[in-house]
């Protein structure tokens, strides 16, 4: 096993630039405790990390398959109550209640896919949009068993130490992201969903006329994105130990799609990349002379990323720094000029 891994790092790691950058950025993130224990950059990194779930889940959905959905704070929300409500009126602990509003998202994203699914484009995305704004009255209506206004309050944190909840939130995304990349990789020869979600995106008509049954897995899309999306809401709410309507907002749904937009749609590490880069920049902004328009300039920054960086920050850089085989597809060096497996010409 440990031959194997060597193995992969040599020959699927180091090669290629993006992936190292991934590593190291990703080693840093685990060191960081022993280099800073500051209370805010800790806080600012653990809740970075749990919205990199929601929006690399939000990426598997939208970007892989196609499905854009303006409503993923559904399954945010619903994760995040769900978790709440069982710890309330069950008593179980905060690693169960988690688990458990995670499948409890999944199962409500489902059930709200069907009708979605009945339409395409813009009404699809429209009718996403619809649903987390019924489950906000649904909570509003009920102020006895989900607290109205106020949320549920007194919630078990994930850890009395902030520096093990960083760890549990960032073990937690390291976990998520690698088994949602594993899920959407192409290349993959074991796990074929990451294929079929391309063809879906590219050509659905195409897809369904070689045997695919499409409506099979866009619901598995959506109930993979309603799950790691919920896990995301519960580690959210037992983090800051209250859960309320904010986690079923619009503004929720829609910042997740400016994360996934700026880093790079259809690339896992472009979601990652976009929340730790905007997230970060907004609460440091928080206290400024200019904090009050922290949300206007992170819109600002996503319209200029549109404009000259199409594809996404993350993307961008990765065009600069890797160039694809054409006779091989594998990914070198931009310095290198035959390719590292075939030694076909890469200029």
């Amino acid at each position: 096993m440990l031959g194997r891994l060597l193995k992969s790092l040599r020959f699927g790691v180091l090669p290629i630039p993006g992936r190292l950058i991934g590593v190291i950025f990703f080693v840093f993130l685990f060191i960081f405790p022993l280099i800073s224990t500051a209370s805010h950059p800790i806080l600012i990194i653990t809740i970075a990390s749990i919205y990199a779930i929601f929006a690399v889940s939000w990426d598997l959905l939208s970007g892989y398959t196609g499905q854009v959905n303006f409503g993923h704070a559904l399954s945010f929300g619903t994760g995040a109550y769900s978790s709440a409500l069982l710890y309330t009126y069950v008593g179980l602990p905060p690693a169960a209640t988690i688990l458990l509003g995670g499948v409890g998202a999944a199962l409500v994203v489902v059930a709200t896919c069907f009708p979605a699914l009945r339409l395409r484009g813009p009404y699809l995305s429209l009718i996403t949009l619809a649903f987390p704004l019924l489950l906000h009255q649904v909570v509003l209506a009920f102020p006895s068993v989900t607290g109205g206004y106020v949320g549920i309050r007194e919630l078990p944190p994930l850890s009395d130490s902030p520096i093990v909840e960083y760890y549990i939130c960032l073990v937690v995304m390291t976990v998520a992201v690698l088994i949602m990349w594993k899920l959407t990789d192409a290349g993959s020869k074991y796990v074929r969903t990451g294929l079929i979600f391309h063809a879906i995106r590219e050509d659905e008509i195409a897809a369904r006329a070689t045997g695919i049954n499409t409506i099979r897995y866009k619901v598995l899309a959506f109930a993979i994105g309603g799950f790691f999306g919920g896990i995301a809401g519960g580690l959210f709410g037992h983090l800051l130990k209250t859960v309320g309507p904010a986690t079923l907002s619009m503004t929720l749904s829609f910042q997740v799609i400016m994360w996934v937009i700026f880093g790079g749609m259809v690339s896992i590490y472009g979601a990652v990349a976009g929340v730790f880069t905007l997230y970060p920049l907004v609460e440091l902004l928080q206290g400024t002379a200019i904090g009050e328009y922290r949300t206007l300039i992170m819109a600002v920054i996503v319209i200029l990323i549109l404009l000259f960086m199409p594809s996404g920050i993350a993307v961008w850089i990765r065009d600069k720094i890797e160039r694809e085989c054409p006779r091989c597809k594998l990914s070198n060096g931009a310095w290198r000029t035959e390719c590292r497996a075939c030694s076909a010409p890469l200029r």
